[in-house]
């Protein structure tokens, strides 16, 4: 070895077979100029195992052991196999610092995309995954066929607090079951967190008690990890069952954290995936949002945005789907992804959001099923007859979807969805 500078192909081999432990990833990956395939592929695995740049005197027999192999490569796709060795189970930031580390920036790479990650049985065991899930958050809403409704007071920020809960009050009569904050809104001087609490909790209180339905918020705790503590307890003190984080901003060790305080609290966490398109919208360079989703359900939230396919925000159809597919399923198949059997693990609900509104819901329904969670927020507070009317347009719309009928004739006899489909009918923003 001490005649060579290098060891990387050293972690490429092309006959090897993943052991039942290995954990399994799959990238795509170009190669910087004069770099060949292979000493890329190699480059990748020793730099997020047990590599470095040059030979060394003297290694511990357990290297051997422990670093990963490169052991398929077609075209600009490469799969590599990690000992299990290397992870201290319940660690996800040091699964990403060894994964997604160090490797987006080695200049032997162009470009790198981390599309997904099998997680074996045994390493899986080491996380919690979702304290409510799917199940647990149609009971708490009491909510057992239709997809869960919810909307963001729109624009997405600069009400006061008392204009924010006034706007949930309509949301909820409207028949909606969650009124959420958006990503950026946490506490700024003129709609203080504690305040928006206290007259959120009066508001639905009213609500419940004047429809009989369950209600509640998805209000953003969001910060530095102390104070989302200090934010959940104060949610769970005013009777509201939900917390949201901006999960990828926090980071997957602030997540951890508060997924064991909102469990001992009964709360369950939506899951917010701002920042996410700064890691997965090059589809040559990054982090997929598909692998975003699997790593969040890993950790335990209990519903997560996966985008729309025909709103505002990027993600193909077949994107959304096979995000949904793998965030419900037991056990992942795919034909594009690697397999994943998830034990424990409950399923997560996926949320669509972004773009919104009547028209578009029986088009979000055929792609997610029932089983989501669906935000429409812009597409009911712009309703032409305001909130109440624009959430039992929406409302009217899912109830026709699920009955299978045609929006333009349940319209004729539902006013609301008459005049949402004269004012939007079936247009797709961007």
């Amino acid at each position: 070895m001490t005649n060579k500078i290098d060891w990387y192909d050293e972690f490429v081999d092309l006959g090897y077979t993943p052991a039942k432990n290995d954990l399994v990833c799959l990238y795509y990956f170009e190669p910087a100029r004069g770099m060949n395939a292979k000493e890329a592929a190699g480059r990748i695995a020793s730099e997020s195992s047990a590599g470095t740049w040059t030979t060394l005197h003297k290694l511990p027999e357990r290297i051997a052991r422990i670093k990963a192999q490169a052991f398929h490569i077609e075209g600009k796709y490469v799969k590599v196999a990690y000992p299990l060795d290397l992870w201290e189970p319940g660690n996800a930031p040091q699964l990403l610092s060894g994964i997604a580390g160090n490797i987006f920036g080695m200049k032997a790479l162009a470009n790198l995309k981390l599309i997904d990650a099998s997680l074996p049985k045994k390493y899986i065991r080491s996380f919690k995954g979702p304290h409510h899930g799917i199940k647990g958050i149609r009971d708490i809403l009491k909510v057992k066929k239709r997809p869960v409704t919810g909307a963001v007071p729109k624009p997405k920020i600069g009400f006061s607090a008392a204009e924010h809960a006034k706007v949930a009050y309509e949301t909820w009569m409207g028949g909606f079951d969650l009124v959420k904050d958006d990503e950026n809104l946490t506490s700024p001087s003129f709609n203080r967190f504690e305040d928006r609490v206290k007259r959120m909790a009066k508001q639905r209180d009213r609500a419940e008690k004047e429809t009989g339905d369950q209600k509640d918020a998805l209000l953003n705790i969001t910060g530095e990890t102390n104070v989302m503590i200090q934010r959940a307890k104060l949610l769970h003190g005013s009777g509201f069952r939900f917390a949201m984080i901006d999960v990828v901003t926090c980071g997957t060790s602030a997540v951890q954290t508060l997924r064991d305080e909102c469990s001992d609290l009964g709360l369950a966490i939506h899951a917010h995936r701002a920042m996410h398109a700064a890691f997965d919208r090059n589809p040559r360079h990054g982090i997929s949002m598909y692998f975003l989703a699997k790593l969040m359900r890993l950790i335990g939230v209990d519903e997560i945005h996966v985008g729309t396919a025909i709103g505002k925000l990027v993600g193909t159809r077949s994107e959304v789907i096979e995000i949904a597919d793998m965030l419900r399923s037991p056990n992942v198949k795919s034909s594009t992804m690697l397999e994943q059997e998830w034990g424990g693990i409950k399923p997560v609900l996926p949320v669509s959001s972004g773009g919104l509104h009547p028209g578009l819901v029986p088009t979000v329904m055929n792609i997610l099923g029932n089983d989501c969670t669906l935000l429409v927020s812009g597409g009911i507070h712009g309703h032409p007859k305001g909130t109440r009317a624009g959430a039992r347009a929406t409302m009217q719309a899912i109830e026709a979807t699920m009955d299978d009928i045609d929006l333009k004739e349940y319209a004729r006899d539902h006013k609301e969805l008459q005049q949402a489909l004269d004012k939007w009918e079936y247009f797709k923003p961007r």
